[in-house]
């Protein structure tokens, strides 16, 4: 039957009592299936030599292009309790839109009244300043005159000096006269003298020269005495003069004294004022600081603290806000073996999850539900995962992202590469060989990374 042996049966065989092996004789299968090999090799080697694009597969999710557009807590500056909550979860909020109040729970802040006695105090010690101001003014003009004072004193005896050197310049004058007169005198009367021994002269005479020259002689004494008081009235001006320069001396260095005393004091005035205003502004703040509001526009996500009178440490998380206005971009992961693959500006490819794609890793533009992406920065550190981030936002050029689509959403990625063909693609895969390392400006494509308009 098989037609195996040299003794055929088959002319023996009536072939209408056997239907079966008339079809099974009847079959043309080995001569098609010979038809269709030469075929399929032809297209398998087709196909072994179409395009293929190498790329880089890795995870990814959703997020935001600026660190001011990612979800955030919002925080508490102070320590408090919360006494009333003005918004819930879901809600939108403009920015400065009170969330929640607070109250105080420290002991050195509870008066209400702390704020308007502080301003009081601050008031009164701007008054100190000012009055120690005032008696500053008033020390500068003590001053000034007592300065003028001395000034036309000390001219005053300066004047009394000279006119006391003067007289007795002019009594030495007179003393000088005395002094010739009764020479000539004591001269007549020794010549008169002479002539009464000699009897030329009467005694009379002789006695009249001698009452001229004792009156020289009285004169002469009364010049010298004269002189000597003129000479002490020089000596009392000289101590005149310098104890006025001393007495108003004394008097300004006082009162200088005062002034310096008045201005530390001012300064110490000043200081504390300004203690109080710094005081003052750090209340005034504190007391807005009890409202907790948005800090952009945005949707409240999830309330961490919950419930009233619940007690809040500073810098505590309170509530999670996601800004409404945010600019999407895809966060992913490469692994350090194909970190110098990526580039800027090189495209990618996206699945979002929820959005159904039919997708061929090396044949892109044949992938369906996928969406277009441009590689925008490269970490130059490694993440705490192992892996380096790499973020990838839209490509202009190609189809918008969904509309619905929201930050935390994973991706499935894929950065493109090399075009190569399906048969070195499958060499280098059982190989276990890593995709071709090239530059954009080793092939003459050099580009710079996309710059987008953020505003």
């Amino acid at each position: 039957m098989l037609n195996i042996s040299r003794n055929k049966v088959g002319a023996y065989i009536n072939r209408a009592d056997f239907p079966s092996l008339a079809k099974v004789e009847a079959m043309q299968s080995g001569r098609i299936l010979m038809r269709w090999v030469p075929i399929l090799f032809v297209i398998i080697m087709v196909i072994l030599f179409l395009p293929w694009t190498q790329n880089v597969r890795s995870r990814g999710y959703v997020t935001a292009l600026q660190p001011d557009q990612r979800p955030q807590t919002i925080h508490s500056v102070l320590a408090g309790r919360i006494e009333s909550w003005h918004v819930q979860e879901g809600d939108f909020v403009s920015k400065g839109d009170t969330i929640l109040f607070i109250s105080e729970i420290k002991d050195e802040y509870f008066d209400p009244q702390l704020l308007s006695r502080t301003e009081q105090q601050l008031n009164a010690k701007e008054m100190s300043v000012g009055a120690y101001f005032e008696k500053v003014k008033a020390l500068d003009s003590q001053i000034d005159a007592m300065v003028q004072t001395g000034n036309l004193k000390l001219e005053q005896a300066r004047n009394y000096l000279q006119q006391s050197r003067l007289k007795v310049a002019a009594d030495s004058m007179d003393y000088q006269a005395a002094v010739i007169q009764f020479d000539i005198a004591s001269e007549q009367f020794k010549r008169m003298e002479e002539l009464h021994r000699n009897g030329l002269k009467s005694l009379t005479d002789l006695e009249n020269r001698k009452l001229i020259m004792q009156k020289a002689q009285a004169s002469l004494i009364s010049a010298e005495n004269k002189l000597l008081t003129s000479r002490n009235e020089v000596i009392n001006a000289q101590v005149e003069l310098l104890s006025i320069q001393a007495q108003y001396r004394d008097g300004v260095a006082k009162a200088e004294s005062e002034k310096y005393t008045a201005l530390s004091s001012m300064y110490d005035a000043e200081a504390v004022v300004t203690k109080l205003q710094n005081q003052y502004m750090n209340y005034s703040v504190r007391n807005d600081l009890y409202y907790i509001t948005a800090p952009q526009d945005g949707y409240i996500t999830k309330a961490i603290q919950s419930g009233l009178g619940e007690t809040i440490k500073e810098g505590e998380e309170i509530v999670s806000i996601m800004p409404a206005r945010y600019d999407l971009a895809v966060e992913m992961y490469i692994k350090p073996i194909d970190l110098p693959l990526m580039e800027k500006g090189q495209p990618v490819r996206l699945q979002f999850d929820g959005w159904p794609a039919i997708v061929f890793s090396g044949w892109p533009n044949t992938s369906y539900g996928t969406y277009g992406g441009i590689i925008f920065a490269i970490d130059n550190f490694m993440s705490p995962n192992g892996s380096y981030r790499v973020l990838v936002v839209p490509d202009p050029n190609d189809h918008e992202w969904p509309n619905a689509l929201r930050v935390g959403a994973g991706t499935n990625n894929m950065v493109l590469l090399k075009d190569v063909a399906i048969w070195y693609e499958m060499w280098r895969k059982i190989n276990g060989f890593p995709p071709d390392y090239y530059k954009r400006s080793e092939i003459g494509q050099k580009e710079e990374a996309p710059k987008l308009d953020l505003k």
